[in-house]
């Protein structure tokens, strides 16, 4: 679900955890690639390389929209999130003010406006990120923020004390902040399931980021 970078969510709305767990519930025990992937293919694949380059980390994009929507353009969660990106509508309106989207072509619920939206979305939190921490932790801490708000992770990092603290020390330092500490697991979750889990499954489609 993605949140605006700005904004602290101390509160999680139950719903919207309650809707994670029953989807992560419906998930098969081995992730497999859903068909109507293979029909927005050409799509995310083109607006990945044309905002992160060649290298973009095309599978990884792909695992998160079937994290986020498992590909379906009119999923809809408890929480309000809308589309294949799961767009919260204030995200939604923040994001097309910020890329000077027309109110009229703000569509969630468009799986152009919501492949180009993750993926561009992705790289600003991306670009974010601390660079010491590398391609792949970068990568790791903006589907953090895209999830569960970049405030919080800040936060969570500054509470470490210490001036460049590793993608791990600052896993390790959720809940001491803003958040609250029954919200971790499912934050530190997203980019894990989406990175380890199912990035692999998307290996076909371009670059596979891992640890360096």
């Amino acid at each position: 679900m993605a949140r605006p970078p700005s904004i602290a969510f101390s509160l999680r709305f139950c719903a919207s955890l309650i809707a994670a767990l029953a989807c992560a519930a419906c998930l098969p025990a081995r992730a497999q690639v859903p068909p109507q992937a293979g029909r927005y293919k050409l799509t995310l694949l083109r607006e990945a390389q044309r905002q992160w380059g060649l290298g973009a980390p095309a599978a990884a994009l792909a695992a998160q929209v079937q994290q986020e929507s498992n590909w379906q353009a009119g999923a809809v969660s408890r929480a309000g999130a809308q589309g294949m990106a799961q767009f919260m509508p204030a995200t939604a309106a923040w994001w097309c003010e910020r890329t000077g989207t027309a109110p009229d072509d703000c569509l969630p619920r468009n799986p152009i406006w919501a492949l180009r939206a993750l993926t561009g979305y992705d790289l600003f939190l991306y670009r974010r990120a601390p660079e010491y921490l590398g391609d792949y932790g970068r990568l790791w801490m903006a589907l953090r923020g895209y999830n569960g708000g970049e405030a919080n992770w800040r936060a969570e990092a500054l509470s470490t004390g210490l001036s460049e603290p590793t993608r791990e020390q600052i896993d390790a330092a959720c809940g001491k902040a803003h958040r609250a500490q029954a919200h971790c697991a499912e934050n530190l979750n997203y980019p894990r399931r989406i990175l380890v889990a199912l990035q692999p499954l998307y290996a076909g489609w371009g670059a596979v980021w891992g640890p360096q």
